[in-house]
């Protein structure tokens, strides 16, 4: 059991928290929710042991493992993948090393009655009760279970780190989590940069293999699949649910409308009671009944309605011409770096309007594809736009690619042309950036605001072709929400790359799965297709164990 015991911080002369308690029993699966600022991060950073409160402390029995994943991170560059996941195990390998080396001391030593003679007795005996106590492990087949469990191929196990992007640098971190069989695993944002079937494979392992698990996502079919209960943190407080995401949104707004009766309940007894004191004021035969009424009124505890975030984003994909019958077609296709192939003789065609999902593991060649359609990329075969397509693309490292060094006005200014560039600031408004916030330089803001930055910029011209690489990466479920109902209503032709299954449901009608080199082709919905392989991804999932 893990103790938060009236944890308080403070910020400059400000409160993020204030005297917040809860306790976090074996096998909890907790969701820490709260708009963005609320303190989620910070709250679980001091559970990790990584910041300090102003006050408070968390406890928890000495022999409990605790396991953090933020958001950014960075592993070492100076071993293989499967080096670094087999560092999961390192204080194990350090616990051989030191018996080891105290058992070939005591083999040379003589002084048998020795006071450091005893002493390195108790050391062996205090190791080898640990060690031994540890279940016998076949290391190397549990750190390739986890690294293939999250994407990795046995020929990506012996190259560097470096080679890596930082989406994969982070899976390397998130098996070595999970190798260490922690009593608390802390996920910040676990599924960014995850495809499907390793989010799949995270949430069949949180769910049957982990033991306590406390995650913030913005990604709501995982919290609501792995989550049993939810933290909300507002306004320097916490209110805790024994209910999954969707149950606790309906719980929210029941404690919303209580809050708010009885909030107007307290203003009409106040004002009733002031009303009463500035008529009787002064009347003698009244004064006790005013003196009461003052000292109530002064004690009285003022019920607060909980903060909502009421910032929220506005989107609507402007009108655009007609494209021809086909906007979009591939004909035996084929890409390969050096020996690498990503796919070949791989066929498409996507009608005007048609809405379609490009799926499969990172590195099975959807985005490759996507840079294939827009002329980025050499290849083999022939890909084409069709009459009057006039595409709209976001890359996956969109938000990444803007310049730091210039402020958000200035970065769609840039590219704002005509009458457009009076409206600005309008435009910025719907994205949520108003007031300083215009003027804020780009390297400033969060990664949340530098994916809304990039949309505004693709929305400045009117498109018929839309091509979103992993456009929620970083995105809260509120922007998400009103960017899939946006996508819902645009008339062009939609390719959509993403693995946030809640997100993509009722958006496509056809899926291109990249798998195995090949592209294939289903006539289904994303739903039927993720219903679909979630059951065959299990079952390859139990044949590995």
């Amino acid at each position: 059991m893990i103790s938060v015991d009236s944890i308080g911080v403070e910020f400059s002369g400000s409160t993020l928290f204030n005297d917040v308690s809860f306790v976090v029993n074996e096998n909890d699966k907790i969701a820490l929710m709260g708009k963005n600022g609320a303190g989620k991060s910070t709250m679980m950073k001091i559970i990790a042991g990584m910041s300090k409160p102003t006050k408070g402390a968390v406890r928890f029995p000495k022999e409990t493992v605790i396991a953090y994943l933020p958001q950014h991170l960075l592993t070492d560059d100076d071993c293989t993948v499967f080096e670094e996941a087999s560092k999961a195990f390192q204080h194990i390998f350090e616990m051989q090393t030191r018996m080891d080396e105290l058992n070939k001391s005591l083999e040379t030593r003589t002084d048998y009655e020795s006071a450091e003679y005893m002493s390195i007795i108790e050391q062996v005996t205090e190791l080898g009760e640990s060690f031994y106590a540890i279940e016998e492990i076949n290391y190397d087949a549990e750190v390739e279970k986890a690294l293939q469990g999250l994407g990795f191929k046995r020929e990506d196990f012996n190259r560097p780190t470096s080679s890596f992007s930082g989406g994969w640098r982070m899976r390397i971190e998130l098996a070595k989590i999970l190798l260490k069989k922690p009593d608390l695993i802390l996920l910040d944002e676990p599924t960014n940069h995850v495809d499907i079937e390793s989010v799949i494979w995270l949430e069949d392992f949180l769910i049957n293999k982990a033991k306590a698990v406390i995650v913030i996502s913005h990604d709501r079919a995982f919290i609501d699949n792995v989550t049993k209960r939810t933290i909300e943190v507002t306004m320097g407080k916490i209110y805790d649910y024994k209910a999954n995401y969707s149950h606790y949104l309906e719980l929210r707004e029941e404690r919303r409308a209580q809050q708010i009766k009885q909030y107007q309940e307290q203003q009409k007894v106040i004002a009733d009671n002031k009303t009463f004191i500035e008529k009787f004021k002064g009347t003698y035969s009244k004064t006790n009944q005013v003196n009461s009424r003052e000292r109530m009124l002064e004690k009285m505890v003022l019920i607060e309605i909980d903060e909502v975030d009421t910032a929220s984003l506005r989107l609507k994909f402007p009108p655009a011409p007609r494209s021809g019958d086909y906007p979009v077609t591939a004909l035996d296709l084929s890409k390969s770096y050096g020996e690498h192939v990503v796919f070949k003789n791989a066929s498409l065609s996507i009608a005007r309007g048609e809405k379609v999902s490009f799926v499969g593991r990172n590195g099975e060649g959807k985005s490759t594809m996507i840079k294939a359609i827009m002329g980025e990329i050499d290849f083999e075969g022939t890909c084409e736009l069709g009459h009057n397509a006039k595409v709209g693309y976001f890359a996956q490292n969109q938000a990444a690619l803007l310049d730091e060094d210039i402020t958000v006005f200035q970065t769609v200014d840039q590219v704002a042309d005509g009458d457009i560039r009076t409206q600005i600031k309008n435009i910025l408004g719907r994205f949520m950036f108003s007031g300083e916030d215009i003027d804020k330089k780009v390297g400033l803001l969060s990664g949340g605001e530098r994916t809304r930055l990039a949309m505004v910029k693709l929305l400045l011209a009117p498109v018929n072709v839309l091509i979103l690489d992993e456009p929620t990466n970083h995105l809260d479920l509120k922007s998400k929400a009103v960017l899939k109902e946006a996508l819902m209503d645009f008339e062009g032709t939609l390719i959509l790359v993403s693995h946030d299954r809640d997100f993509l449901k009722g958006l496509s009608e056809k899926v291109f799965e990249f798998k195995d080199q090949r592209v294939m082709e289903h006539f289904e919905t994303i739903d039927e297709f993720l219903i679909r392989n979630r059951i065959e991804n299990l079952k390859e999932i139990d044949l590995k164990k």
